[in-house]
């Protein structure tokens, strides 16, 4: 048993013995399918705080020579799976956590200055192989991949490789290019080629960010990718269920409703709801709901990202905070956290980093939660982003006021933020005033589930706020109206039925119709209550 080859179980008994464990050793089933298969390599990238360590060091656990984990599995999901002992502890694992190895790295390198991250990681490894293959290495060997296809060659021995934070060097060192050439050219070396398809059994990386693009290709395009963007057959592993959060929720006596508040919002088609590990650990464990995130080492990157100034950028995180969606194009994203030529290619960084989440079928992005909206808050408030900040502090009066049915306080705060939040080039536009409704019901977003353009009996009403479960508030429809009037906004949503879209729901709803003159900037409200 080494640090590098053939490690122990220490790490997954620890998870396993936590009072919060949540089983997810079926991913194994997964892992096990591609054993022996045409490309078994696996790319799982996921944001911080979302299981990736724990995933690596269950692997390593089940698949390595090092340890006996018979035990440890017995009672767990994957001890019922027909192949379940036949690949247990039946291979030689390398595992490496390139981030605690990159440390060490530089710590040596301020002793010996001929060596390099690159070098450090294959000495290390090469040196407990030597260990336990004296008589297949060399001295003189410094290459990792070449060490393994001559082990291979005379023992015909394969490897299991795990690689956790394999991403590490593009975020730690992002300006070095050559650095990161090297590393590249070590994971190729070990993953791609006819030689790696000899000695590799299977292949399990895990980080942030997708496999490096350079161009349109990928430096690794043989991996089994699964992303934030698209999790595939891997989305119920990617972080905790809604059943999962349900069942820690019943056991704990904590209020499940307000768990989907704070945490949910990620969606995979294949499995549902998907809630963030360590946010919902930690509201267990503390008994308190709050912005778990903002404690990461990835806050400050947020600010960076949303200060970039690329043109739609603020905008589009002004739409989101006031709970719309927004299309985007994801896919020339090169996978590095330097190249960067769109607001596109910065939101699809967020998507991978947790920030967002992405609905694959519409190509749209949003803010998840409330844990994250606050993120994103706090973030541009320490930006300066000082009138987007007002205008959302104004957003609970202007809430109380439309409940209140005080159709002259709505109009003069929906002025008030319209005027502020819209340059002169786009004031006088449809979408710029639908965008500036929005932000200035921001606080709804507590109690409302906002959709824009909900299909109705007879057309489309513009907005319509849909109280969530945990909500005593009425429901809201709302119609814009441009050089027309608000009670011909009211109008029209009575002639077209568009109440009718609230079948589902039973209680109080208000129709709110809004008008802005062109001509004066003017706003007019007109708001009557209908029992649903």
């Amino acid at each position: 048993m080494g640090i590098y080859l053939n490690p122990g179980n220490e790490a997954f008994f620890v998870s396993i013995n936590s009072e919060f464990y949540v089983d997810k050793t079926e991913l194994i089933t997964y892992t096990n399918s591609r054993i022996g298969k045409d490309r078994p390599l696996i790319c799982s990238s996921r944001p911080r705080r979302f299981g990736k360590t724990m995933a690596v060091t269950m692997l390593a656990a089940y698949y390595s020579k090092g340890c006996s984990s018979e035990n440890l599995f017995t009672g767990f999901k994957i001890s019922q799976d027909a192949g379940f002992k036949h690949h247990l502890n039946q291979y030689n694992v390398i595992f490496l956590d390139i981030q605690w190895m990159y440390g060490n790295a530089l710590e040596e390198m301020k002793r010996d200055s001929s060596i390099t991250v690159v070098s450090y990681m294959q000495e290390q490894v090469i040196s407990e192989l030597k260990k336990e293959y004296p008589e297949c290495v060399e001295a003189a060997d410094i290459s990792l991949p070449s060490v393994l296809a001559k082990i291979h060659a005379s023992t015909k021995e394969q490897f299991i490789i795990i690689i956790d934070e394999w991403d590490c060097l593009f975020r730690e060192d992002k300006n070095n290019e050559k650095l990161q050439k090297d590393y590249i050219n070590l994971l190729r070396g070990l993953f791609k080629g006819t030689p790696p398809g000899a000695f590799l059994k299977l292949a399990y990386i895990t980080g942030i960010l997708p496999i490096k693009k350079y161009g349109t290709q990928s430096a690794l395009n043989n991996f089994r990718e699964h992303t934030m963007v698209s999790p595939r057959q891997m989305a119920k592993w990617v972080g905790f269920t809604e059943r999962e959060v349900q069942l820690l929720c019943e056991k704990y006596a904590i209020p499940f409703e307000e768990m989907q508040r704070w945490y949910d919002g990620y969606f995979f088609e294949t499995a549902g709801h998907v809630y963030s590990p360590n946010s919902v650990i930690e509201a267990v464990d503390n008994r308190e709901f709050g912005n778990y995130w903002s404690r990461t080492e990835t806050y400050a990157s947020l600010m960076m990202y949303i200060a970039m100034d690329f043109d739609g950028l603020r905008q589009m995180i002004v739409d989101m905070l006031g709970g719309q969606r927004r299309m985007i194009d994801v896919e020339s994203f090169q996978n590095d956290i330097t190249s960067f030529h769109s607001a596109d290619d910065v939101v699809t960084l967020l998507i991978h980093m947790g920030y967002l989440a992405y609905d694959g079928k519409t190509k749209e992005v949003f803010i998840p939660n409330e844990e994250v909206r606050s993120v994103f808050l706090r973030a541009i408030k320490n930006d300066g982003w000082n009138e987007v900040m007002k205008a959302i502090q104004s957003s609970e009066a202007l809430l109380k006021a439309t409940l209140a049915m005080d159709e002259k306080a709505v109009a003069q705060m929906i002025e008030d933020v319209h005027r502020k939040n819209s340059s002169s080039l786009v004031y006088n536009n449809e979408i710029s005033l639908s965008s500036v409704i929005a932000l200035a019901y921001y606080t709804a977003c507590k109690d409302y589930t906002i959709i824009r353009e909900m299909p109705t009996g007879n057309g489309f009403s513009d907005m319509v706020f849909l109280p969530k479960r945990t909500s005593t508030k009425p429901a809201l429809v709302l119609e814009l109206k441009w050089d027309k009037s608000a009670e011909g906004a009211i109008s029209q949503i009575k002639n077209k039925n568009y109440a009718g879209a609230l079948e589902e729901y039973k209680g109080n709803v208000l129709l709110v119709g809004i008008n802005y003159e062109k001509k004066s900037r003017k706003h007019q409200c007109r708001i009557e209550r209908l029992v649903w």
